[in-house]
């Protein structure tokens, strides 16, 4: 945990504190009534701990691949909360979610992806090596007819199908260097064509 966590847990234990106290000093008349509206607030605490505590889940959900149109040719992505940069893209007409990654040199898809986008990987020809951070793996190289990415629309693009187990696919330089400038800075990722 934390300092910051650890000093919001004591904060609102201290305010539970007080809320509980008030509810004994005010209820001499009702015990009865005094318990019962203890336990609504117990309950009302009890969601907001709740709630505060699963913010940052519900913030990450709801910033998730939230592509900003700019301009013409220009889309924005925010950073997300791991570090890293996130796309969905339309592969062929299918959505596809891809971490960027500069560090890799082609569109890498995973098996599954590639099934999604209309490829069939059991009949692809993995003649193909890639380095990965997991050794050396099997690639297989396609053409996808379309690519769509905001309002730009590429067909005929290459890409990899790994033959080896990947989390999720990687958008790298083959894809990315088809936009003409790349920019990340104050934690947004800019493309523009």
């Amino acid at each position: 945990m934390s300092g910051d966590n650890i000093a919001s847990l004591i904060y609102l234990g201290l305010l539970g504190l007080a809320i509980g106290g008030w509810f004994f000093a005010a209820g001499r008349e009702g015990v009865g009534k005094t318990l019962q509206m203890a336990m609504i607030w117990g309950f009302i605490f009890l969601g907001v701990v709740a709630g505060y505590g699963l913010w940052n889940d519900v913030q990450r959900q709801t910033m998730r691949d939230q592509v900003q149109q700019i301009g013409t040719g220009q889309i924005a992505v925010p950073r997300q909360q791991d570090g890293h940069y996130y796309l969905t893209l339309a592969l062929n007409g299918e959505n596809i979610r891809f971490v960027v990654d500069t560090g890799a040199t082609d569109m890498v898809l995973t098996r599954e992806d590639a099934r999604r986008a209309g490829l069939d990987p059991d009949k692809l020809n993995f003649i193909g090596t890639a380095n990965t951070a997991n050794g050396t793996v099997r690639t297989a190289p396609v053409r996808l007819d379309t690519v769509r990415l905001g309002g730009i629309t590429d067909t005929d693009v290459f890409a990899s199908v790994n033959g080896g187990a990947m989390e999720g696919s990687l958008l790298g330089m083959g894809y990315l260097e088809k936009w003409g400038r790349i920019e990340i800075s104050g934690g947004e990722l800019r493309l523009t064509r």
